[in-house]
């Protein structure tokens, strides 16, 4: 497996960052360039799900909650805005936020809760390098280099959390991976897989990076996988390699599993 990787690796143009991760004995499978943090894109919205949901747990609030949401908030590239929602639940704008990667849903949801508490909750659980300093869609604010970060080591130990289901109560930590598992974005991890594959992830991509990251529950080996690909020119090209190289980490680890090896 190892050996393929770093030839798919080598043969890009672009920069990758990977890892697999045994989320029950914590071990690192694999990982090359961890440490490096980068553009975070919609992958962000994986911490802000976990954040959210522990603020509405701290504040006994219900999930079933109407929200408000104003035609200004309205954003490209959301279901949200194209019903034309003024209102919404905090269940309805979470789900939105993660299946489709919603922008809409996820500016109302940091506006409710607040850029400081997002940041301070990714601190507390331990996330080092990931920063929220834009909202969805603010290109004004990205074109001044202000942008949202990321790390692999971060998304590894957010994913190990979201597994263990540690850092909310059950009925929250149930409903995060339930959440994850409805992406209806499949072009990255998925794109190559034949087997029906439980896959609790996230995708994220803007012009020059294209990541993804989740947990692989299979009947061999559950793993947690994340891939990142920076400096990216060809954005279709980037997806076509993260489904390559996902597809050389699944078929070792069951194969392995399975004693086809």
């Amino acid at each position: 497996m190892e050996k393929m990787i770093q030839d798919m690796i080598q043969e890009t143009p672009y920069k990758v960052h990977l890892f697999v991760k045994n989320p029950k004995t914590e071990q690192f499978l694999y990982r090359y360039q961890m440490e490096e943090s980068f553009s975070s894109a919609s992958v962000i919205k994986v911490p802000i799900l976990l954040a959210v949901l522990a603020y509405i747990e701290k504040h006994s609030l219900s999930l079933h909650s109407s929200l408000s949401i104003s035609p200004d908030d309205w954003v490209d590239y959301s279901v949200v805005s194209e019903q034309r929602l003024t209102q919404s639940t905090f269940y309805e704008l979470l789900v939105w936020m993660i299946i489709t990667s919603d922008n809409t849903a996820t500016n109302v949801l940091i506006d409710v809760v607040g850029m400081e508490y997002l940041n301070d909750y990714f601190r507390q659980i331990g996330l080092q390098e990931t920063l929220l300093q834009r909202k969805m869609m603010d290109v004004d604010r990205l074109a001044k280099g202000i942008d949202n970060f990321t790390s692999p080591r971060d998304m590894a130990h957010l994913f190990t959390r979201i597994y263990q289901q540690d850092l909310v109560s059950s009925p929250y930590s149930e409903l995060a991976i339930d959440i994850l598992s409805r992406q209806r974005v499949s072009d990255g991890l998925k794109r190559y897989l034949v087997d029906d594959v439980k896959l609790a992830h996230k995708t994220g991509g803007l012009e020059t990076v294209n990541h993804d990251v989740g947990i692989v529950y299979s009947s061999a080996v559950d793993y947690i996988i994340g891939i990142f690909v920076t400096n990216v020119t060809d954005n279709n090209q980037a997806r076509q390699l993260i489904g390559r190289l996902s597809k050389v980490v699944y078929a070792h680890l069951t194969e392995q599993k399975e004693g086809r090896l």
